[in-house]
């Protein structure tokens, strides 16, 4: 037994001998090997357990890695055996003193379970190297073998180069003194984690490994390394590589995408080899992920029903008959009027035009090897080009990859290789971001570029060339097989306004219920023209049967919409109808003196005013309503995981008047609003509730709500864990009249010692105080003792952050402690943090640990 360890406790240690049959080993040969194992616990307490978890740590660590498995297991509600190995040469195992192999090394932990009598259902757990040797295992134990999981691991270079730290470290000038003679690469390892390893912990990896004799173990790991194809492993490693293929067991995949080693490139080729695995990327952490993030609490969850895909009932299709994405181009190859508009430069397509350009271009992008389910992410601006690229992936039943540039390049780049697309289509600014940054998949740049530009940005091809290369065989709509309406249509990004952008996916159906949702709620029909001043109506107006144009604007940055030129685009389509987010509304209202004639009366002609992101200011929609003075205003609540869930216009509005939060009306054809109330400690009961007043996380269901999470399991099973509802992280309440009221998001309710407060009435008091511009209601201090305090911008705006003056501060606490919240400090800022895409939702989490700092004592900065 060794001594105790940071949360481990050493009653799990035991040795055993076990004989080897490794070829590597004289004939009779045995060797003390140490685990950790429950297995005498359980049999004490006389518990049988459900299954073996057999865990394979990799190099340079050992079985402390799994220590959390064993803490979660005592607590859990099924009883299963753990048995975390030290492999031979590493841990407190035997140091055999010979160089033993991947083949070697997958044979000693049959040799191991052998002696230790062990029967299924086992689930392997692998780590690093660990990993394959694992998966080997499973091959050869597959009557025994119920599922698999794996974290940072690789299982074949796939065409990939030795990762950089470890080609320093296998380099024959370093490899000895790295590995073996000194520390230096447990230290480098060890120096991975995110956050710090705390030293007890960092000495306890290190303890099993206090002199050279006993790292040789983890230089000789590092020197089998099997990257090229002569090396002595390599036919071990194909063999477990294309073996793991016929695998048909559950699998899971936990990740952290920050592994400078086993990078995303590794997650996508297993997702090949294993592709029923669930999958969860942790941002943010890396290559000990045991050590960032806690792994232990999925793993049950995730054996508690492997085989369950998702928790989500069936939904209803809302009684809407499926008509593909495409059924109205396809419908009007005859049609020459306009079907998509570009400002600038000045260019439009007839729906006969843009129904062939699809065509072309999707027998383009299948010569290049785009098929059904290849993922292709889009970096180009909205406009024909991007509308065309679309419609041709959906035809070919691709997977559209679309996370804007309003992201930020670091926010942009975490998407794309989350989403791990087989295919790049961008401008040039984007492809020059893709090399400096080796974003995955083979590159296609917009415009064609010239040829030494093209060699240098990896480009393989252009969309000029793909659109002569389809041309060349006259494609049409029957020469393509339709998409299944259930396979994966769309994978788009959320804003990152609560923390990383994750992606969402659609199929084909749901975004057809999407499409149809906008139709039956607003009267959208052929022969409508819209102006798509917000990005995500922008890939609808061709599936509506709309004329569709897109403003001379950065649809990244809403707030570069001019008043004219919504205007220009208006009248560039005769508009009957616009989209637009709050942000872009409210700078169109600051630029409305720079209107002409002609253009106020192209803007007079709109009869329907969408606008979509946020909701509308009551103040703000009666202004747009001058601007457009024949328009129903409507502004619907949605998100991306449900774009349009409610509605209400500005008459809805001024009827349901000031109440706890913003109402945003009732729900949109298809889709039911219901409520999961917050307990005494601010945590929402997981059952749906209909009840008129009581505050709740808001529950949607809908056929246009988002399949799954991508890569997200975790995510995607705590927004499915009401069966039949997404759960949208938003809290609010239904009143008497059904209307739905939005009172914040759950992230940002107050856990108070009088219970929970939810912050948009809060704000929307202060910001009615004289002198109050935007506010904002965070909390300070732990949770479930937290003070209120608001943050605010001031009209005219404050020069420099700090505490409210005196007489604003009593004015903002009197008129909150109205609604019975006590405000514990006033402070102001020039101006509220906004999310990046949609400039209009306050950062409230960057806000309250601004506000934790300033009321700290400490300097007062910006937020």
């Amino acid at each position: 037994m060794i001594g105790e360890f940071p949360g481990l406790p050493a009653e799990y240690s035991r040795y055993l001998e076990v004989e080897s049959s490794s070829l590597v080993d004289t004939p009779g040969s045995s060797y003390r090997w140490h685990v950790l194992d429950n297995g005498a616990q359980l049999q004490a307490a006389g518990i049988e357990p459900v299954g073996t978890l057999l865990c394979v740590h990799g190099n340079p660590t050992w079985s402390y890695l799994w220590r959390s498995l064993f803490a979660h297991a005592s607590k859990n509600a099924l009883p299963w055996r753990i048995i975390a190995v030290d492999q031979l040469d590493m841990g407190f195992s035997e140091r055999t003193g010979l160089f033993r192999r991947l083949a070697d090394r997958v044979n000693d932990l049959g040799d191991l379970t052998d002696a230790l009598d062990l029967s299924g259902p086992v689930t392997t757990v692998g780590h690093d190297w660990g990993g394959i040797i694992s998966l080997g295992w499973a091959l050869a134990h597959q009557d025994q073998l119920a599922s698999v999981v794996l974290t940072n691991t690789a299982v074949h270079p796939a065409g990939f180069k030795l990762p950089a730290a470890l080609q320093l470290a296998s380099h024959p000038a370093v490899h000895h003194w790295g590995t073996t003679s000194t520390a230096a690469f447990l230290r480098v390892t060890h120096s991975l984690a995110n956050p710090a390893l705390a030293p007890d912990v960092r000495a306890a990896f290190m303890a099993p490994y206090a002199s050279a004799a006993r790292r040789a173990g983890v230089g000789n790991f590092v020197a089998d390394i099997p990257f090229a194809p002569e090396h002595p492993s390599r036919p071990a490693l194909n063999r477990i590589s294309s073996g793991i293929r016929d695998l048909k067991v559950p699998a899971l995949l936990l990740w952290g995408p920050k592994d400078p080693v086993f990078s995303d490139r590794y997650l996508r080729d297993l997702l090949g080899r294993l592709p029923q695995a669930q999958v969860h990327r942790f941002e943010g952490a890396g290559h000990l992920l045991a050590e960032d993030r806690d792994i232990a609490s999925p793993i049950f969850s995730w054996l508690s029903g492997p085989d369950q895909e998702r928790h989500a009932a069936p939904r209803s299709t809302g009684g809407l008959d499926y008509q593909p994405m495409l059924a109205q181009l396809d419908a009007r190859t005859e049609d020459h009027s306009p079907a998509v508009v570009d400002i600038f430069p000045a260019r439009s397509l007839s729906w006969a035009q843009l129904g062939q350009r699809v065509n072309d271009m999707a027998k383009g992008l299948e010569h290049l090897g785009v098929k059904p389910g290849s993922r292709v992410s889009l970096l180009v601006p909205p406009g024909i080009e991007l509308t065309t690229l679309i419609y041709a992936c959906l035809r070919l039943g691709a997977v559209i990859v679309v996370a804007d540039a309003g992201l930020g390049t670091k926010g942009l780049g975490r998407a794309i290789k989350g989403a791990g697309p087989q295919f790049l289509i961008g401008i040039q600014r984007a492809l020059l971001g893709a090399k400096a940054l080796n974003w995955p998949g083979t590159r296609i740049s917009v415009q064609t570029l010239p040829p030494a530009l093209a060699k240098t940005l990896s480009v393989r091809s252009s969309v000029p060339q793909l659109l002569a290369a389809g041309a060349a065989g006259k494609p049409a709509a029957g020469d393509f097989a339709p998409a299944a309406p259930d396979a994966d249509a769309a994978l788009l990004f959320t804003s990152g306004s609560t923390g990383p952008a994750k992606g969402v996916v659609y199929t084909h159906r749901q975004l057809a219920a999407m499409r149809d949702t906008l139709a039956h709620t607003y009267g959208l029909q052929a022969g409508s023209a819209l102006v798509a001043g917000f990005a995500p109506f922008a890939l609808l107006g061709p599936a509506l049967g709309a004329t569709s144009v897109t403003p001379d604007m950065d649809v990244t940055s809403p707030k570069t919409l001019s008043a004219a030129a919504l205007a220009d685009a208006a009248a560039a389509v005769d508009a009957t109808v616009v989209f637009a987010s709050p942000a872009a509304l409210a700078n169109v209202l600051a630029t409305r003196d720079q209107l002409s004639a002609r253009q106020r009366r192209a803007l007079e002609n709109v009869q329907l005013m969408l606008s979509a992101g946020a909701p509308i200011p009551p103040a703000l929609a009666d202004e747009v309503q001058q601007l457009t003075p024949n328009a129903s205003v409507h502004t619907p609540y949605g998100m991306t995981e449900a774009l349009g869930v409610t509605d209400i216009d500005l008459a809805g509005i001024r009827a349901a008047g000031s109440g706890n939060g913003v109402c945003v009306g009732t729900p949109v054809a298809g889709a039911s609003i219901s409520i999961a109330v917050l307990d005494e400690h601010g945590e929402p009961v997981l059952e749906p509730s209909t009840e008129p007043g009581v505050t709740g996380e808001i529950l949607v269901s809908a056929p246009h709500v988002k399949d799954r999470y991508d890569r997200l399991w975790i995510t995607q099973q705590h927004s499915a864990a009401i069966p039949g509802w997404h759960r949208t992280g938003d809290v609010g309440h239904l009143d008497e009249q059904g209307r739905l009221w939005v009172e914040g998001r759950l992230g940002h309710v107050l856990r108070t010692a009088a219970g929970p407060i939810t912050p948009v009435r809060a704000e929307n008091l202060a910001q009615a105080v004289p002198g109050a511009g935007r506010a904002a209601l965070v909390p300070v201090g732990p949770a479930g003792t937290q003070s209120a305090v608001i943050v605010m911008e001031t009209a005219p705006a404050a020069v420099k952050p700090g505490l409210a003056p005196a007489q604003l501060s009593a004015k903002v606490r009197s008129a909150v402690g109205a609604a019975g919240i006590e405000v514990a400090a006033v402070l102001v800022v020039p101006e509220l943090p906004t999310d990046v895409r949609h400039n209009s939702k306050i950062d409230r989490a960057h806000l309250a640990r601004w506000a934790q700092s300033a009321l700290a004592g400490g300097r007062i900065s910006k937020p």
